[in-house]
């Protein structure tokens, strides 16, 4: 017999429903091997995906673990399912996470006489050392006028771009990573910038062989010579605290001994103590 449709209403996906099935699909996992992560069976995963069943809390926040959710994502599917947030977003200036942002800029001194930045999600620039002036060299005046974001930057016209010899393999190296981070976490702004990055790339340029063996270095022309840096990216893998969860630390070094003489020659000529 047709079930009566108040009976059918009752077991009407949810906006809950449907998102987890959504996270489900782009992460690739099947309700059995979700089920198995979150700690439950694949019978209640189905009868949450279809609406025949409403989690709790602690079941929505083992799924949204389960799922590799972002804090900024595991509080929308919280409210999604008619919870309260678990985590705090202070501002960047408040005194929550003010230890952690002391902590950063000790990083960021240390890390001198070499660049190193502390960015957002979207690439904006947060914090910066002074070595970081080699990478704003020569750049528009309007690039340089807060917000900046480092990841335009890195590949403008009126940026690093013209500076940076191996543009084609870098600046594909930075618009994939983007590309990977919107996949893993669809973000419409992370789309449109990416878009927009790979728009100032040479096109049709072969990849080629121009790596170390085991990273694709920035190669970077400067009034001093050419540096070769390596990137590294570090970030509070333990935070509870979605905007510090956010945050990157971006550090570069040098990939060649050259190049460490030359930023040590640079640091001395700004007065600063280079480090090492």
């Amino acid at each position: 017999m047709a079930p009566t449709t108040a009976a059918a209403a009752a077991h009407r996906p949810s906006p809950f429903s449907r998102e987890v099935r959504r996270w489900r699909a782009l992460r690739r996992m099947s309700q059995l091997e979700l089920a198995a992560l979150a700690g439950t069976t694949q019978r209640h995963l189905s009868f949450i995906e279809s609406g025949r069943s409403a989690p709790g809390r602690a079941m929505v926040v083992r799924l949204a673990e389960s799922l590799a959710l972002s804090l900024r994502e595991r509080n929308a599917l919280l409210l999604t399912a008619g919870y309260a947030p678990a985590y705090e977003e202070s501002p960047r200036d408040g005194a929550a996470i003010e230890p952690a942002m002391t902590a950063l800029r000790s990083i960021l001194t240390g890390h001198l006489p070499y660049p190193a930045v502390v960015a957002g999600p979207r690439g904006e620039l947060v914090l910066a050392n002074a070595a970081f002036e080699v990478l704003t060299e020569g750049a528009a005046a309007r690039l340089l006028e807060p917000p900046v974001n480092v990841l335009r930057l890195a590949l403008h016209p009126e940026g690093m771009g013209p500076r940076v010899v191996n543009l084609a393999a870098w600046g594909r190296h930075v618009t994939e990573s983007l590309r990977a981070r919107a996949a893993a976490h669809p973000d419409g702004g992370l789309d449109a910038l990416a878009a927009e990055l790979a728009g100032y790339l040479p096109a049709g340029a072969p990849p080629g062989p121009d790596h170390l063996g085991f990273a694709v270095p920035l190669r970077l022309r400067t009034a001093g010579g050419e540096l070769r840096l390596l990137t590294t990216l570090t970030s509070f893998a333990t935070a509870v605290d979605v905007t510090l969860a956010e945050l990157h630390l971006e550090a570069f070094l040098p990939a060649d001994p050259e190049t460490a003489e030359l930023l040590r020659r640079r640091a001395a000529a700004r007065g600063a103590a280079p480090a090492g």
